[in-house]
């Protein structure tokens, strides 16, 4: 029997963000996902080292990767449209829901335990607190899209970039690992190669 669960991922790279926004360059699915997942990685490694948790760092990375793979089926809604109001949220969560148990479906029975563990939350305290850093990772990503365009000279990124900042900022007291992220790391993007290097 064929499965199609990878050859459905790999399409990620067609899946574009930030539609409803005229972009200086243009971001996929795929690019935006390895960013989260890097950034999930590091937060988690701040966590463990500097505030003493027991964060898995790698399956962050992994959730990081996967975070919005459901939006294959469904394509990217934007945050706007997706928050609008409480029934929105509920209704979309939803069809994310299914779309994530369609995916999982495309996989052998034998492997779909693994990796409904990297799609679906568990109650473990550790996990959830993780899962809110690949959240945050998330945001902080759209963060970095926002400076870079506005750096590019497009003024269209401005307000998401304020709301974005905001709804950051509001996570910095529940999670000491964002603050230090923006403190130590965020002003390098946007900065040029020269100055990188």
């Amino acid at each position: 029997m064929n499965y199609n669960f990878f050859a459905l991922i790999s399409r990620m790279k067609y899946i574009d963000r930030w539609a409803l926004m005229r972009n200086t360059r243009a971001e996929n699915l795929c690019e935006h996902s390895m960013e989260v997942a890097i950034i999930a990685h590091a937060l988690c490694i701040i966590g463990n080292v500097r505030y003493g948790k027991k964060l898995d760092a790698d399956k962050a990375a992994l959730i990081g990767l996967y975070h919005d793979a459901s939006e294959i089926i469904t394509g990217d809604m934007p945050t706007p449209v997706k928050y609008f109001n409480a029934d929105l949220k509920a209704a979309y969560k939803q069809v994310e829901s299914i779309a994530d148990n369609k995916l999982l479906e495309k996989l052998p029975e034998d492997l779909r335990p693994s990796y409904e563990e990297i799609f679906k939350p568990s109650d473990d305290e550790n996990e959830i607190y993780m899962r809110k850093l690949v959240k945050a990772a998330d945001k902080l990503s759209a963060l970095i899209k926002c400076i870079n365009e506005i750096n590019a000279g497009n003024s269209e990124f401005r307000t998401a970039k304020e709301s974005t900042g905001k709804a950051i900022r509001s996570l910095y007291k529940e999670l000491p690992e964002v603050l230090d992220f923006v403190n130590e790391f965020l002003s390098s993007y946007g900065s040029t190669l020269d100055e990188l290097t």
